[in-house]
């Protein structure tokens, strides 16, 4: 199961997370988003996401 950051809601591998240098993590998401070019999109611009990355769109 992929872990997400709890603040920032992106995909995480390893132990901390590349945007918030955090380590709060869970396995408890629904929905995904992917984001290739946040400059872009419309939908990254809404939701504030500004790097270019896999989110999930609501966590536990």
């Amino acid at each position: 199961m992929k872990k997400v950051c709890k603040l920032c809601k992106i995909f995480v591998e390893g132990t901390t997370c590349p945007i918030c240098k955090g380590n709060q993590f869970t396995e408890t998401w629904k929905g995904r988003i992917y984001v290739s070019n946040s400059e872009k999109s419309e939908i990254a611009e809404k939701v504030g996401l500004k790097i270019k990355g896999e989110y999930a769109i609501k966590t536990k």
